[in-house]
């Protein structure tokens, strides 16, 4: 009996040893499983959804599809496995079977694969790379979209001159227009082409696929994050509505995305459906009865940030109306309930972003999800699922009513991978900013903090600038990799952030030193205020894109603010920045015009300026294919502190772009600039 109760108690003890808390690390990070794309299938029973995860032999994700029963009653089961991806998951319309794309046969095409299980069928076997999908409402047809050169007359004619160009020694390209680059991606001539091609009996396409928008010099989808979400069937299949914008000479400036119905089998050009407005029109979504067309708009031309409007179309007569115009929120997806009456739509709410329903006769809003941030959605019948994530969770997979039902958890991924974690605790509060205006923000502690205590800062700053650091789960800055580090974290959301009005995200343009300042000064202030565990005497400020531009204009604005400071890919010189960024809408709104037009504009907050009072120690990150805010601002921002001899550091990433997104390279970033916190704020 002695020696078997000092079994259990050596078992207890390792048990309790192996269970024992700990903070967050960046290895956790990177290695999550993630959860996404949600799918309902028709009849409302079951859910396909994605799972991602991280290959760090092959330094990259590997995503697979799984499938859950709407009502919890069985565990979710994968439905595919092989060494390729599986991604973008589409019901047919029986719920048999679930498209999806994969590049197993050696190129991305449309894939077929049973929901009962087997071996999944190739549908679509091109000679370019399918990018994206839909199949019909009726399963007769696949929409696709390729890269093409778009005055070859067939596939084979692209396939053949990349086949050509990579054969030629020289390297050379001439240009004559912008987008000579884009995003990460130098100009190839191609487009993005939006085609058809019916479906035979067996579910594959054996016909070649006929042209929707290649007469339109444009991309479909956009460039470089749209998605199939700009274009889709009519509830009969026999048109598809899609958003382009037209390119010609003034593309790199322009807003000016129209929506456009075209007929599914291709024996018509495409027709401009709101051509009357020259801003951004997009996501255009039939009613089931097909009579009525919801679509997002905005209304100032050239500004990338404005809000989002429902739109109502009637198909029939084209006469529009606006949809809960009182309501002061940017509509995301839209999607119509079964019946017509009802749009779900999602949207940043102070700090949150969440579902709401929308009756199409009244606008009357309804909340259907409360704290935390919803990624993709989908509604089939009465039944919406969703991923949502917190600040302290990353996303799961739920499902809820539309009628009223409080939400079912569908999936637990990296419970067993977390077991252990204890996550820093995190609150929102509130303070007077710029104006006195109401500015909200969230605090952090560390996952291990005790009463009494005072911990050292990491002030995160968000990008965009129209952008938000709110109740959600990030891969790049996630404020938990820092509470699991021992740092509290402090996060505003300024004057120019996102889900608080259209007039406080206007508020920065123009103003990007201003109120902007303001608020950070202020919200930390207030936020050392009210959490005495706050240690504002080790403090660092931490930043990207937007983010990096407040680093450099805090180095000569506010000097003594902070130990240390961290920027990635941010803006040095706006000048250089106005001439040399991709999309230059971006900077022309930002500054009221062109930097030839108006060059006092650009000059009024441009931290080239200040460098004679740079003195704060930084660490200054940068991504080699960045195109949005180019390398040589980084390379300015370490040359000014090498020159003024400030204690700097740079960090450069051959093969990143804005984001760094290689499992082996976010290690190194987060390990880098963890390193740089501890070293200048724990020694």
């Amino acid at each position: 009996m002695k020696l078997r109760l000092l079994m259990l108690g050596a078992a207890m003890a390792a048990s309790s040893a192996v269970a024992a808390p700990r903070g967050f690390t960046v290895e956790d990070l990177v290695n999550l499983e993630r959860v996404g794309s949600p799918a309902v299938s028709p009849d409302a029973s079951r859910v396909v959804y994605t799972v991602r995860r991280t290959d760090l032999g092959k330094n990259r994700g590997h995503t697979s599809l799984w499938l859950a029963d709407v009502k919890g009653a069985t565990a979710p089961k994968a439905l595919t496995d092989h060494d390729s991806s599986s991604t973008d998951p589409e019901w047919s319309p029986s719920g048999d079977a679930v498209y999806f794309l994969s590049s197993r046969s050696g190129s991305s095409q449309v894939w077929r694969q049973a929901a009962g299980g087997g071996e999944p069928v190739q549908v679509t076997n091109l000679p370019l790379d399918v990018d994206n999908f839909r199949v019909s409402p009726i399963g007769d047809r696949i929409a696709f979209s390729m890269a093409v050169f778009r005055d070859c007359l067939d596939l084979a004619c692209t396939r053949e001159r990349m086949d050509a160009q990579s054969k030629n020694k020289a390297s050379g390209r001439v240009y004559d227009r912008l987008f000579v680059r884009h995003w990460d991606t130098w100009a190839d001539g191609r487009n993005a082409v939006l085609f058809s091609a019916p479906l035979d009996a067996n579910g594959r396409v054996g016909t070649a696929p006929v042209s929707l928008s290649g007469t339109l010099d444009g991309d479909v989808p956009s460039k470089p994050f749209g998605d199939r979400e700009e274009y889709r069937f009519s509830p009969d299949g026999k048109t598809i509505v899609f958003s382009a914008r037209i390119a010609g000479k003034t593309e790199a400036w322009s807003t000016n995305f129209d929506v456009y119905s075209v007929p599914a089998v291709g024996n018509a050009a495409p027709r401009n459906l709101t051509a009357a407005n020259p801003a951004w029109d997009t996501k255009g979504v039939f009613s089931p009865d097909g009579q009525t067309l919801a679509y997002l708009a905005m209304a100032r031309p050239g500004f990338e940030a404005d809000r989002f409007q429902i739109m109502l179309m009637d198909v029939a007569s084209g006469k529009k109306r606006k949809l809960a115009e009182k309501w002061d929120r940017s509509a995301g997806a839209l999607q119509w309930s079964a019946d017509g009456r009802t749009l779900v739509v999602d949207a940043e709410d102070v700090g949150q972003h969440r579902l709401f329903s929308i009756d199409v006769a009244s606008g009357k809003l309804t909340a259907l999800t409360d704290k935390g941030s919803i990624g993709g959605f989908d509604m089939r019948r009465d039944t919406i699922a969703y991923t949502q994530a917190t600040l302290s969770s990353p996303a799961q997979l739920y499902t809820t009513l539309l009628s009223g039902a409080s939400p079912k958890k569908l999936t637990d991924n990296n419970a067993e991978k977390l077991a252990d974690v204890r996550f820093g605790e995190f609150e929102q509060f509130s303070f007077a900013g710029a104006n006195g205006d109401t500015v909200h923000g969230y605090v952090m502690k560390p996952w291990n903090a005790t009463p009494g205590a005072k911990y050292p800062i990491a002030f995160l700053v968000h990008g965009g600038p129209q952008g938000s650091f709110g109740n959600a789960w990030s891969y790049r800055w996630n404020p938990q990799v820092y509470a699991g580090a021992g740092y509290a974290t402090v996060f505003i959301d300024f004057h120019g952030s996102t889900g608080y009005g259209q007039k406080f995200t206007d508020a920065i343009s123009g103003d990007w030193g201003g109120k902007p300042l303001v608020d950070l000064q202020k919200g930390l202030a207030a936020a050392v205020k009210k959490f005495p565990w706050l240690d504002r005497e080790r403090s660092c400020a931490l930043g990207a894109s937007y983010g990096g531009y407040m680093m450099n204009w805090i180095a000569g604005n506010w000097p003594d603010g902070f130990k240390c400071l961290v920027n990635h890919d941010g803006v040095f010189d706006t000048r250089g920045m106005a001439y040399s960024t991709e999309e230059q809408w971006f900077t022309d709104w930002e500054n009221g015009g062109p930097y030839f037009a108006v060059p006092q504009q650009h000059e009024r907050f441009n931290p080239v300026h200040h460098v004679n009072k740079w003195k704060t120690p930084m660490l200054v990150i940068q991504g080699d294919l960045d195109f949005r805010i180019p390398t040589a601002q980084a390379l300015s921002t370490f040359t000014a502190l090498q020159r003024r001899g400030v204690e700097s550091k740079l960090l450069v990433f051959p093969d990143e772009n804005h984001w760094v997104l290689k499992p082996a390279n976010s290690l190194l970033w987060h390990h880098t600039v963890i390193g740089w916190l501890d070293q200048q704020l724990k020694r």
